[in-house]
């Protein structure tokens, strides 16, 4: 059931997280990948990490490029899945993002699809970026996926209803000054009861961004705002892409 703090924990080990966002768009994430890559120029056999890779969708696919990539994430059942499909340069940890991985060994590190902004204190999101940091080659390149907080605010669909494979899900949103919240209630006659978990991400700004960035001697180079890579605009993008690149 719900915990307040370390909600992510349970929900992003949840079957039911997978089946609500990342079963249906593969096509969406392969087209962005190709996109990413071709603006990003990797060197061959270039080493990346998937912050936060879930099941190792994305993984997969820049794997599937030829790179070198890890993933890291804390949920274990996502991992369990995620290293069925290790080889030579495709590898899965189980990892929490607050806390120091490898050092000076990536030339890219990634984190898709706002998987970040979902810790309880200021502290704790600093943490994530100084593993990151610490873990880029000096001169290597970090690129983060982030809603954008004032498209979210203007297109919020307060009330929703999804059903897939059977499963019924009802999405409510709401927001206050810091944070966006979204109640997602399970109902699957698989289930004794229904599920209900919340989700709460922090409202970051490109200008958050820039002073985390910046705190660990990263430097912002690009922001684009959507998966086609299109110039940001604060009030119509739905994303917030950022490139930065260690000193």
């Amino acid at each position: 059931m719900f915990n307040s703090s370390n909600w992510f924990r349970d929900w992003f080990n949840s079957p039911y997280y997978h089946k609500l966002y990342f079963e249906h768009d593969e096509q969406e994430a392969s087209a962005f990948i190709n996109r990413l890559l071709n603006k990003l120029h990797p060197a061959e056999h270039s080493k990346l990490l998937d912050v936060a890779c879930g099941r190792g969708r994305h993984s997969k696919l820049l794997a599937s490029k030829g790179f070198d990539v890890t993933g890291i994430d804390l949920a274990p059942a996502s991992i369990h899945i995620a290293k069925a499909q290790e080889n030579g340069h495709l590898h899965f940890f189980e990892h929490d993002m607050r806390l120091p991985f490898w050092i000076n060994y990536f030339d890219y590190a990634f984190n898709f699809f706002t998987s970040f902004g979902y810790f309880r204190t200021e502290r704790e999101h600093y943490n994530v970026i100084r593993t990151v940091a610490n873990a880029l080659k000096p001169g290597g390149t970090l690129v983060i996926d982030y809603l954008n907080v004032h498209y979210a605010e203007d297109h919020l669909v307060h009330k929703q209803e999804k059903v897939i494979d059977d499963v019924t899900y009802y999405l409510t949103k709401w927001f206050d000054e810091t944070h966006f919240y979204k109640k997602i209630e399970i109902e699957d006659e698989a289930l004794d009861a229904p599920l209900e978990f919340i989700e709460k991400v922090a409202k970051f700004s490109v200008g958050d961004f820039n002073d985390m960035f910046a705190y660990y001697h990263l430097q912002l180079k690009e922001v684009y705002g959507d998966y086609n890579l299109s110039a940001y605009d604060v009030k119509q993008s739905p994303r917030m892409i950022l490139i930065a690149k260690k000193n």
